[in-house]
Formats: structure tokens, C-alpha cells, sequence
């Protein structure tokens, strides 16, 4: 089970992920909408495996969901796939307690569902 190697995978703060490096919110259509990371790169979890070539190859691709756990599977999957994905410990939800900033596509304030 490709699962046993969680432990391994590289892994960020929401304070370690350098300015400017691919974000990939595996969130929801809805908790996108609500409140996301500017310049971000939204993929469902539920479509990653079909559409995963959307994902930059070659760089190291920070990903994030609400609060860890959806982006850990996602990790796991791009790595073994050839991709340098890094989990974001904490997701949006530590985002959003560090005070980053994040963008709604609502017209509503930005929040984290």
C-alpha cells in the first residue's frame, strides 16, 4: 500500500513555503470559492488522478487543503509519480491563524470553509 511511505514525504509550514513556489489547493469546488491562496492552482482531490498532468513537473509543488489531510494523499499519489510534491502541514485552516492573506471568487469576504 503506497500509504506506508506518508512518513517519508517532504512536508512544509504554511510559513516555509518560499514566495512565489506553486501552490496546488486540492480542496473543493466550494471551499475554493470561499477563500484561497492568490495565484494558487485548484484540483480537486477527486479529479487528481485525471488530471494530474496539470500538476508542473519539475519543481517542488506545495499542496494544501483545509487542514492536512487530503493534501497528504495527494502528496503521496504525485510522488509516486514522478512530481515533488510537498504537504502543507496544517492547510488552509494554519494559513488562515498565521493571518496570510487569502482571495475569495465569491464577492463575499475570504474565509476558510
Amino acid at each position: 500500500e503506497p500509504m506506508d511511505n506518508v512518513n517519508n514525504l517532504p512536508s512544509a509550514t504554511v510559513d516555509e513555503i518560499p514566495a512565489g513556489a506553486p501552490v496546488l489547493d486540492v480542496r473543493e469546488q466550494n471551499e475554493w470559492d470561499a477563500g484561497h491562496i492568490e495565484g494558487a492552482q485548484h484540483l480537486p482531490l477527486s479529479e487528481l488522478a485525471e488530471r494530474s498532468e496539470e500538476v508542473p513537473l519539475d519543481q517542488d509543488v506545495y499542496v494544501i487543503c483545509r487542514s492536512g489531510g487530503r493534501s497528504l494523499r495527494a502528496t503521496a499519489y504525485l510522488a509516486q509519480y514522478g512530481y515533488d510534491p510537498v504537504n502543507v502541514v496544517g492547510g488552509m485552516g494554519a494559513w488562515a491563524d498565521a493571518e496570510k492573506p487569502i482571495v475569495s471568487e465569491t464577492g463575499e469576504a475570504a474565509r476558510v470553509l
